[in-house]
Order: C-alpha cells, then structure tokens, then sequence
C-alpha cells in the first residue's frame, strides 16, 4: 500500500513539471503570447492567440507597439482591443 502511495505522489510531482513547460505548436500561438507580453496582460493570453489566429500578426504588434508607447494609455490590453474594433 505504502508503494502505491509514493507511485502516486512521484506521478503528482512529474505532472506538475510537465505542466510547467510551455507548448507552443502553432505560429499564432507564438504570436498571441509576445502580444501578451508586449501588453503586459498574461490574463487574458488566450484572446490574443485567438486574435493573432485571425488577424495579421504584423498589423497587430505594430498597433500593440504605438499604443504601449502611449505614455497616457493606463490599461494597454484594454486599449488596444478598442482599437482594434474600431479599424
């Protein structure tokens, strides 16, 4: 029984490394995440990897760009969905 219980925590343990490791397969994915960081909003990752999926990956690091370099915008992620559904 006690053999069990340690198979099992060493399992627990080497899904926790695995889950720690990223996983990008796809170019958007890539993309979507350094529009993450360039944002500064890791929360909300996912929209812009479904964003970068649709949208021209330059157009849209050339908008997250002008506007993280606005020194008024205080929500860049915020912002730049505005403007992206203006255009």
């Amino acid at each position: 029984m006690r053999r069990i219980q340690e198979d099992n925590q060493e399992y627990l343990k080497s899904l926790k490394e695995r889950g720690k490791k990223s996983r990008v397969y796809r170019d958007y994915q890539m993309t979507g995440l350094e529009l993450a960081n360039i944002l500064r909003d890791l929360k909300h990752k996912a929209l812009y990897i479904k964003l970068a999926k649709i949208h021209d990956k330059d157009k849209l690091f050339q908008l997250a760009k002008s506007v993280v370099e606005n020194s008024l915008v205080k929500n860049p992620g915020a912002y730049f969905m505005k403007v992206l559904h203006k255009k």
